[in-house]
């Protein structure tokens, strides 16, 4: 299951995590992309105000998967296995990550994190 995550780049949060996920995997199935890049909003098939309402995961079939959906559509990437996604798709255990993803992601700027990914990588953004 190989993809790209965007995420926020601009996150210090945000990009703390990403670098925690990079280091999971293991096979090289995981790409990360500031949704900042340009173009990210094509390939995502997403407006920009919806785009920095979360994360996202473009799989390789082109299926996009974002917010809890998406961390463990990556976090299944990068450690080889479909456990996080399959975990995730238990009635009660989504609705629960989607509640607590929806209430970190609105309040992201205000957990410490590392030098932005935007900040430290301009080019890439």
């Amino acid at each position: 299951m190989n993809g790209v995550l965007f995420f926020d780049g601009a996150c210090g949060m945000c990009t703390r995590s990403v670098y925690f996920i990079r280091r999971l995997d293991r096979a090289g199935a995981l790409q990360i992309v500031p949704f900042q890049q340009p173009g990210s909003e094509e390939r995502l098939g997403l407006d920009t105000a919806r785009m920095y309402t979360s994360s996202w995961w473009l799989d390789a079939t082109g299926q996009v998967y974002g917010a809890a959906e998406g961390v463990n559509a990556a976090l299944s990437a990068a450690l080889g296995t479909r456990l996080p996604l399959l975990f995730y798709r238990i009635p009660g255990v989504r609705q629960l990550q989607d509640a607590v993803y929806r209430w970190i992601a609105g309040h992201r700027y205000r957990f410490p994190g590392t030098t932005p990914y935007c900040e430290s990588h301009p080019v890439a953004c």
